[in-house]
């Protein structure tokens, strides 16, 4: 104990009033000679060398400390002119007094007793010390400790009268103990100060012994603390103080570390208080949980469950034993959390992921880590939020137009909730990715599809909205979404349509850009995935060299006309499939035709051309009566336009006669050139709508500021036969990876059971299939031969070699 700190002063002082007594008997000893004097050191010497004369039977004198006179033995002085050696012998010990250990004891006794009763000491503390350390010398100190127990106990038990009183309240008696407890302690360490030398001579020599400080300490265990009524009082006063400070009261703080350290040093802390007080505890976080899960919002309750933790601890570091922490803490946590999980999770945690409440979020993860399967439960919770909105996002077809970009911005809230309120535990990054690739594919192929198409909404020219870095980070976004959906073939389908667009129309953003998003393909599903795509861009490349060549071929061919041709080479292969369309074109533009036919063919022989008029765009220069134009339009458009350099009106069939467009396109294509925002046609009557019995004729009073002017074309809706028709493409595309992936197995296994068949094509294949389309595969390889069926067993197939 820090109250102890004293004691080596003790020592000290005993020390040194021994050896300034031993100092003024040797300098006050009249009968020893300067030169025997000189020689002597000590008693611990036994043999010392004087090369003086010596004399017979001179003796040496010696007073002890004690004022007893000891004799030293004779000088033994050996033949003359030979060395001289002088033998001292042990001291013997001096003979007390008769009455030495009553008059001792006396002394002594007045000395506790004064210490007792905070009286002034008539003896000196060296007077004192130096009785005790004759007394135990002289193998008197069992006595002298019984004596100083049976003394020490007498006042112990006088003292135990103050606290039977009962017109003492709970803060009074406190009070008296504490008084009471600290001046027995600083009474003890006084009187062991005093006995000190009994202390580490006697207690150290029998271990049964208690030392005065462990004998004080069992004195006031046994007649004070242990006593029913004071222990009772004692520990009810204790837990009505903690109990007040826990409804806000201020409590001396001072006095219950105290008190604690009592109970600790007399080692009847977890005896007598720690389980009152857990249980007290216990009992009242079980009400106030109860009681405040049903009056406050979840923010509130985690709020206080915060409070209370933090204010335990306090108490824990001020005044508790740290024995208790453990108990202490998990009751809390046990009562204020660890019983409501459920309810505070169900109540609140989807109110604060839609609020995004991340400081609210914080807390709970920190607060439920505390307890048993907390972050389990939050988690699972967590994960059902997730698949719960996004099932909603994903299966509303009336979102569709905005589904794409709700599912980033849903993936960004909740990565910054993982991220700062999670602390990116693993378990919840996982459950993150397991619930998003479960409800994005509760909706087949739609996601796929819808993806396919933001991305080529952010890739077309004229998206202005971000910079490249801004669209770099967009796009790896976007590969995070494209990662969770099973149908990636139809994503490939519908993404190679509009690439293609982008690529042949001239409406890709950025070149840069278009690469990145096909490496982070490529990095994520494979070469395989990619190389058709890549073969596009290939493509794309080879035509605008051989572009160059066909301009240098151009120059000796020199064919009538004014046109600026250019062809792009598509292997059909690498692109969407097109439907062949016939249409009328000029003379002219079937002429360059030919031309460029006859010089391809001529560098590649053996191919053969397919030209794509639907593909096509131009640039037409107009003359307005308000000025000459530019009009970027597509092939289609520029058939129509050109028809009114014959004559100013035309009705839509001796349009669709003279240019044989489809019908469908036909109608779109005059919408565009008479409905849109750039008139250069008039349609008669005026309507919206394409009839058949509608007339156009050219605007001659078309107006607009710009000189090079693009009149779009207007997009059909996809139709949901078209998307069918892609579809049932990317369906049909899986049947043939299904039958190779079957003849690979088979030939490899040559003999396997049906389920065995259907459990390694799960493992190989990458596309989501039913049990039954499998099924339906294996039976047209067995109507193919590729396959057999065991004769015996039904189940067993066979590979066909």
């Amino acid at each position: 104990m820090s109250s102890l700190s004293d004691l080596p002063d003790c020592e000290q002082q005993k020390t040194e009033y021994c050896n300034n007594k031993r100092r003024r008997s040797l300098e006050n000893n009249h009968h020893n000679s300067d030169r025997l004097s000189k020689k002597i050191k000590g008693n611990q010497e036994s043999n010392m060398t004087d090369t003086g004369t010596s004399k017979k039977n001179n003796f040496a004198n010696i007073q002890s400390p004690n004022g007893v006179s000891k004799s030293a033995s004779p000088l033994v002085a050996n033949k003359p002119g030979s060395a001289k050696k002088l033998v001292i012998k042990n001291f013997e010990k001096p003979k007390l007094p008769e009455n030495y250990q009553q008059e001792t004891w006396g002394k002594l006794k007045e000395a506790v007793i004064a210490i007792q009763t905070s009286r002034s000491i008539h003896t000196s503390q060296e007077e004192l010390y130096q009785a005790v350390e004759n007394l135990c010398s002289h193998k008197m100190a069992s006595q002298l400790y019984e004596n100083l127990k049976n003394l020490c106990e007498q006042h112990v038990k006088s003292n135990v009268d103050q606290f039977l009183k009962d017109n003492m309240n709970n803060a009074t008696f406190l009070k008296v103990m504490n008084d009471c407890w600290q001046a027995h302690c600083r009474q003890m360490i006084m009187i062991r100060s005093i006995f000190l030398y009994l202390d580490r001579t006697y207690v150290l020599q029998n271990a049964s012994v208690a030392s005065i400080w462990d004998l004080g300490l069992e004195l006031f265990r046994i007649h004070i603390i242990s006593n029913q009524l004071v222990q009772s009082r004692t520990v009810e006063g204790l837990l009505v103080l903690i109990g007040e400070e826990r409804c806000g009261e201020t409590v001396d703080r001072t006095l219950l570390k105290n008190l604690f350290r009592m109970l600790s040093d007399l080692q009847i802390y977890q005896e007598t208080f720690e389980g009152r007080f857990l249980k007290a505890t216990e009992e009242l976080y079980a009400s106030e949980g109860q009681r405040l899960m049903q009056e406050q919002e979840v923010p509130l309750y985690l709020r206080h469950v915060d409070k209370r933790l933090n204010e335990e601890w306090e108490r824990l570091l001020y005044y508790l034993d740290h024995s208790t922490k453990k108990a202490l803490i998990q009751t809390v946590e046990r009562q204020l959390l660890g019983e409501h999980l459920s309810s505070i999770l169900q109540k609140g945690l989807d109110q604060l992921l839609e609020e995004n409440r991340i400081s609210d979020l914080s807390l709970m993860y920190s607060l439920f880590s505390r307890v048993k399967d907390g972050l389990s439960e939050l988690c699972s919770y967590f994960n059902q939020y997730i698949k719960k909105k996004g099932r909603v996002i994903v299966t509303n077809p009336e979102k569709d137009k905005t589904m794409v970009q709700e599912l980033l911005d849903f993936k960004d809230q909740l990565d910054t909730v993982v991220m700062d309120c999670f602390h990116k535990n693993e378990k919840f990054v996982y459950s993150l990715k397991e619930a998003f690739e479960y409800f994005i594919n509760q909706r087949p192929n739609k996601p796929a599809e819808l993806i396919a198409k933001f991305v080529d909404s952010k890739l077309r020219a004229g998206n202005k909205e971000a910079t490249e870095e801004e669209l770099e980070r967009l796009l790896d976004k976007i590969m995070v979404l494209f990662r969770f959906i099973h149908g990636k073939d139809v994503f490939e389908a519908f993404y190679k349509k509009d690439l293609a667009k982008r690529l042949l129309v001239g409406k890709s953003a950025s070149v840069d850009a278009e690469k990145s998003m096909l490496s982070k393909l490529k990095q994520e599903c494979g070469a395989a995935f990619t190389s058709k795509l890549e073969g596009m861009f290939k493509d794309m490349e080879l035509s605008r060299e051989l572009m160059l060549n066909f301009k240098q071929y151009l120059q000796n061919v020199s064919p009538s006309g004014n046109i600026d041709m250019t062809v792009n080479i598509l292997t059909m292969g690498y692109w969407p499939t097109y439907q062949p369309m016939e249409v009328h074109m000029p003379h002219e533009m079937v002429q360059y035709q030919e031309i460029f036919k006859k010089f391809y063919l001529g560098k590649h022989s053996g191919r053969k051309l397919q030209w794509q008029p639907n593909l096509g765009h131009c640039v037409l220069r107009a003359e307005f009566p308000s000025g000459n134009k530019e009009l970027q339009v597509s092939l289609f458009q520029a058939l129509v336009l050109l028809l009114f350099n014959d004559g100013d009106q035309f009705s839509y069939e001796d349009i669709k006669q003279a240019t044989s467009i489809e019908d469908g396109e036909l109608r779109r294509t005059l919408q565009s050139l008479a409905c849109g925002k750039a008139r250069v046609v008039q349609k008669i009557p005026r309507g919206r709508d394409v009839e058949d019995k509608d007339k156009f004729e050219f605007n001659n009073d078309f107006t607009n500021r710009y000189f090079r002017i693009k009149i779009n074309q207007i997009q059909m809706k996809e139709t949901q036969e078209e998307q069918s028709t892609t579809q049932e493409r990317v369906f049909q595309d899986r049947q043939y990876q299904i039958d190779a992936a079957i003849v690979r197995i088979m030939k490899m296994r040559k003999s396997l059971t049906h389920n065995l068949l259907i459990t390694e094509l799960y493992d190989q294949l990458k596309f989501p299939v039913k049990p039954a389309d499998l099924k339906k595969r294996i039976e047209s390889l067995i109507d193919r031969d590729y396959l057999e069926r065991d004769k015996d067993n039904p189940n067993q197939y066979h590979y066909v070699a």
